[in-house]
């Protein structure tokens, strides 16, 4: 069976990778201030810093079902089945329209993936999602080998202002205010449906960012390690928000520094993360790699 994988902006793959890995890619929609964007299509990471910088009001969105069944229907052309992986379910309605749309007129050829990810763990799916189409996985096994496996993977988003938080009501106007006075650095935790908190009150950027690789240590030797009891087959991410690579090169080289022998990718946050939390954000990821015992 010939498989199509497919994915949105949220995951961080931009256009041009995507043509280089072989996949497609939806971009994300933002309205920015009256103005409808699409994400690497019109609106670069660098023009989103400065409009929400500048005090622009920015919505997302999802995109039209019409323009995904078109997506559909193009690799239909050329493939057996659609596997497609949109950000997850508990932070967007995409996948359920997409989900419902698929059910209906879809059914047997488009299989989409409630995969409870996004940004640098959403990527990683992808990645998974081709490796098991190598392997010779139907597109319907995928989708359920990736739903298998969602809930294996953490991302700690430590935050450099609170005033996008404030903005977006997760937050009072008092507590950011008393949090910018005591110049704290919270920790947010992506994990399946939702950005919840983590650790709230930290008082430095390096303080944040030995408690993140912290956290994902824990995660290693923890419930990750309970699967199969391994510790060496994980993915190890570090993203950020914002165009200063000074902290996030920071955040790379500790974690280097932590574990030398494993690959560290380092990855833009997807912008419709990056609006809730602002520009200066950075964060570590891991996700637990697919089994070897996953062979056809």
């Amino acid at each position: 069976m010939k498989v199509a994988i497919l994915t949105d902006s949220n995951s961080g793959i931009t256009q041009k990778e995507a043509k280089e890995l072989g996949i497609k890619v939806i971009p994300m929609p933002f309205n920015i201030d009256g103005e409808e964007y699409l994400e690497d299509i019109n609106l670069t990471q660098e023009e989103f810093y400065k409009k929400i910088i500048a005090g622009a009001k920015v919505s997302t969105s999802q995109p039209s079902i019409g323009y995904v069944n078109s997506v559909w229907d193009d690799l239909l052309q050329e493939y057996d089945g659609v596997v497609y992986i949109p950000m997850s379910s508990g932070l967007s309605k995409s996948y359920e329209s997409a989900w419902l749309s698929s059910e209906a007129n879809y059914k047997g050829k488009v299989f989409v993936v409630n995969n409870q990810r996004i940004s640098v763990t959403q990527r990683q799916s992808v990645l998974d999602a081709m490796e098991l189409a190598k392997r010779g996985f139907s597109a319907e096994e995928i989708k359920e080998k990736l739903e298998e496996v969602k809930m294996e993977s953490d991302i700690f988003i430590t935050l450099s202002t609170l005033e996008y938080l404030k903005k977006g009501g997760r937050i009072t106007p008092a507590a950011a205010a008393l949090g910018g006075m005591l110049r704290l650095k919270p920790i947010l935790l992506i994990k399946g449906e939702k950005l919840d908190k983590f650790r709230m009150r930290n008082t430095s950027l390096e303080r944040a960012m030995d408690i993140m690789i912290q956290a994902i240590d824990e995660k290693i030797n923890g419930y990750l390690k309970d699967k199969d009891g391994r510790v060496d087959n994980v993915h190890l991410e570090a993203a950020y928000a914002g165009t200063d690579l000074t902290s996030i090169n920071e955040l790379v080289r500790r974690m280097k520094e932590k574990y030398p022998n494993q690959e560290i990718i380092c990855q833009p946050l997807s912008l419709s993360v990056s609006c809730h939390i602002g520009p200066g954000a950075i964060a570590v990821a891991i996700s637990k790699a697919i089994p070897d015992s996953w062979v056809k």
